[in-house]
């Protein structure tokens, strides 16, 4: 059997997070009832003209600059003519040679280009209610068409379904983080279409691709492009070709359908808008937009392991989570620069957010809750110093949490301080060895595992007080090990 490398680009549409419409005034209002954000302009009526969106440019070239794009200096828009019902023109305003980004890249994929365009409306299928003549009717609501979009090309350099939902992922909270968008994909703010093909491995040609249309969650995304890699695999392997298509898939079903053969530029007859002449973009426009451009999550991640000296998995957690990242920046700026931020990394991505999410008041911000940056740092140290061992600093961040306050008096009211020295926890320790002969007798051997009972035993007897590191440095002792 020959094994095939699947090769895949995105084109992911991105809401760009504006006011009003790309070419009209109209507001953009998610949910409001149908047809009440429409106007002549983006109903595509006989006479009208529309207006280039100025911030939809800004926030386009935002993008292009944090990708490290080629910014174009002029706004070129083409018609992209087709036919579809919740497409009132008969075209799409949109780019086509002068894209307003040429290239980029993010993380380990390339980019081709970005370009701004307006969304289409959004077709209403209806259900069994909805029979007029005996036959399923649909309708239109044209509140979303006219949304300035921003289309993001890549390269074809994804080779797996689930490296293209982490790029996905990347690119949302990227987009997310920039203040571009609120990528809310169940609101279909962040929509992808994937261009698959395959090919022999060691193989350099490109195979024959198809694409899946308006993927909107990371698992249909991961679900769509393996059925479509195993179909076209079945279609190689039983002697057959893949026809250049656009397809469906149905999550439900896990079943892909055609919906037409895929178009190439040439059937969409591009050419240049009349009614909207080529826009310079002006200076302003260019430094308004950089100015405004963020630490980027890549970059954060990067400087959170070389700066601060964290692990990966911690730098991405805390790069990637921007509300998680700010908070921990003023634990470290709290704790001072000799704590461990390793630590302190530990305490907030996994203590404290395992006790925030889920939070509707806080919606796992910690910044919103009552554990302020310069309590969880005082509790740190306290387990550091080993003034309280790690068992005591979590019922503490569990009284911060409910109540918030400082460590030290709850550490005082409760009794969580840990038992100091070894002169007091020597006869507790030795109290447990009498008690567990047969445990003392396999330590003696070298069999050091049943450590565990004594640090055990320790522990009730002390109420969890004891360190028990420090029990098994004393019984070692006691037992001449």
């Amino acid at each position: 059997m020959t094994a095939y490398e699947p090769v895949i680009g995105l084109e992911i549409h991105v809401q760009l997070g504006t006011k009003t419409k790309m070419y009209c005034g109209c507001e953009l209002v998610f949910g409001d009832p149908p047809n009440t954000h429409t106007c002549p302009v983006c109903l595509g009526l006989p006479g009208t003209l529309p207006v280039v969106n100025g911030e939809a440019i800004r926030l386009g070239l935002m993008i292009g600059m944090a990708f490290g794009g080629e910014l174009a200096r002029r706004v070129v828009l083409h018609r992209k003519s087709y036919f579809y019902p919740d497409l009132p023109k008969g075209y799409q305003l949109s780019q086509f040679d002068e894209p307003l980004v040429d290239g980029g890249q993010l993380g380990d994929v390339r980019l081709e280009r970005v370009h701004v365009e307006e969304d289409a409306a959004k077709l209403v299928h209806a259900g069994s209610t909805g029979r007029i003549g005996g036959s399923t009717s649909s309708v239109v609501d044209f509140n979303r068409g006219g949304t300035p979009l921003a289309e993001i090309v890549t390269r074809p350099d994804i080779h797996s379904a689930e490296q293209a939902s982490s790029w996905l992922r990347l690119l949302r909270e990227t987009l997310r983080q920039l203040g571009v968008s609120d990528v809310n994909m169940e609101e279909g703010s962040l929509r992808c279409d994937a261009n698959i093909s395959i090919r022999p491995v060691g193989e350099t040609t490109l195979g024959t691709k198809t694409e899946l249309k308006n993927m909107n969650s990371f698992r249909f995304i991961e679900q769509g492009i393996n059925a479509e890699v195993a179909r076209q695999t079945r279609i190689l392997e039983s002697g057959g070709r893949v026809e250049q298509e656009t397809l469906h898939f149905d999550p439900r079903t896990g079943s892909i359908t055609s919906l037409r053969s895929k178009e190439g530029s040439h059937d969409y007859r591009y050419f240049p808008e009349p009614d909207v002449p080529p826009v310079v973009i002006p200076q302003d426009l260019f430094d308004s937009a950089r100015a405004a451009i963020p630490e980027l999550p890549l970059d954060r991640a990067e400087r959170f392991r070389s700066e601060l000296g964290l692990h990966d998995e911690s730098a991405r957690l805390l790069a990637f989570r921007r509300e998680l990242g700010d908070y921990f920046e003023r634990v470290v700026a709290a704790a001072g620069p000799d704590a461990d931020r390793q630590q302190l990394a530990n305490w907030i991505g996994n203590d404290l957010v395992r006790r925030l999410d889920g939070d509707e008041a806080t919606d796992g911000d910690p910044a919103a809750s009552k554990v302020t940056p310069e309590a969880l740092a005082e509790l740190v140290a306290l387990v550091q110093a080993k003034t309280i061992n790690r068992k005591a600093g979590e019922q503490v961040l569990d009284v911060l949490v409910a109540e918030g306050g400082t460590p030290g008096p709850i550490v005082e009211r409760e009794g969580l301080a840990a038992i100091g020295g070894g002169d007091e926890l020597r006869p507790v320790v030795q109290a447990a060895l009498d008690a567990n002969p047969d445990v003392v007798e396999k330590l003696r051997s070298g069999n050091m595992k049943p450590i565990g009972a004594i640090v055990g035993h320790v522990m009730r007897e002390t109420k969890g007080r004891a360190d028990g590191g420090e029990v098994t440095r004393i019984a070692r002792e006691i037992l001449g090990l």
